[in-house]
């Protein structure tokens, strides 16, 4: 009898550290919270990819949590250099103020990561006869020059062009790669963002927008030079708008964040850009 009590006192002790480990209160204790924040900001067009690789990799990782918001691929770089994110993403390159101001504020260069590949669309109304526009008749529109569609094949009416803003990646894109650098020209309206030029493309049936193919599904994606924006022309190199999708980082990429871009370069991260509807960096095996 004296063993037995004396066995039931020490158990009774072990229990009570246990307890006392969970708290003075013996509440249970409580599931530990995240790990880890990862924020993510900037290019529209990565938005859909950027929360499909950050609700996978939180399923994968319950104990980091990551933040991604959009306002364009020159908003997240600011942020980043700003250090209010620990990436950026961008639908162009960092250009040469951004790499300088980063190196003032953060003393180092960054680090741009390729994580996909964009074929830049140009949105038309489904009513819209034209299904084709050359390299030249695009810079016109987008230059101003040409402001009727019967220009280019169309009916007699005005081109009304929907535009991102400048702070836009795509909006830089097409500066760069198709008005070489010059001017916009008239532009009828200025959106936030991919999916409001969407929007307002299929309400008007006079309007040419732009943005990346995986948006506006029900809207006409345009040749380009007689070139469909399809994963096959994009990596071929035949279609003459395609573009790398970025993450930027600050500096070295260390602990959940260095985990996050390995993992956005893994198989499984690739499939999610082929389902979003933009272009894997490399042929990807279909889940068996």
């Amino acid at each position: 009898m004296f063993s037995a009590m004396r066995w039931l006192g020490r158990l009774s002790a072990f229990f009570a550290i246990l307890v006392g480990a969970a708290g003075c209160t013996g509440a249970a204790p409580q599931a530990p919270g995240p790990a880890a924040v990862i924020r993510i900001a900037g290019s529209d067009t990565m938005q859909p990819l950027v929360r499909m690789w950050a609700e996978s990799f939180m399923r994968l990782h319950p104990n980091v949590s990551i933040y991604t918001e959009g306002g364009g691929s020159g908003r997240g770089l600011t942020s980043l250099i700003e250090g209010n994110v620990d990436l950026a993403a961008g639908s162009r390159t960092m250009q040469a103020d951004e790499i300088k101001r980063l190196l003032d504020n953060r003393v180092f260069l960054g680090q741009s990561i390729l994580t996909a590949k964009d074929a830049l669309s140009i949105y038309l109304h489904p009513s819209n006869p034209v299904r084709e526009l050359s390299l030249g008749q695009l810079q016109g529109i987008l230059g101003g020059t040409i402001r009727n569609w019967q220009e280019v094949g169309g009916r007699d009416a005005p081109i009304e062009l929907i535009s991102r803003q400048p702070n836009s990646g795509t909006y830089s894109f097409l500066q760069q790669h198709v008005l070489q650098g010059r001017p916009y020209g008239t532009i009828a309206e200025t959106a936030p963002h991919t999916s409001s030029v969407v929007e307002r493309v299929a309400a008007n049936a006079n309007a040419l927008g732009y943005g990346g193919v995986a948006y506006g599904p029900d809207l006409i994606h345009c040749r380009i030079d007689g070139v469909e924006p399809t994963l096959e022309n994009v990596r071929d190199g035949s279609y003459p708008l395609a573009r790398y999708l970025y993450l930027f980082a600050a500096g070295p990429l260390e602990g959940h964040v260095r985990d996050f871009v390995n993992w956005v370069l893994s198989d499984e991260a690739q499939r999610i850009v082929g389902e979003v509807g933009y272009i894997p960096l490399w042929d990807i095996d279909p889940v068996n």
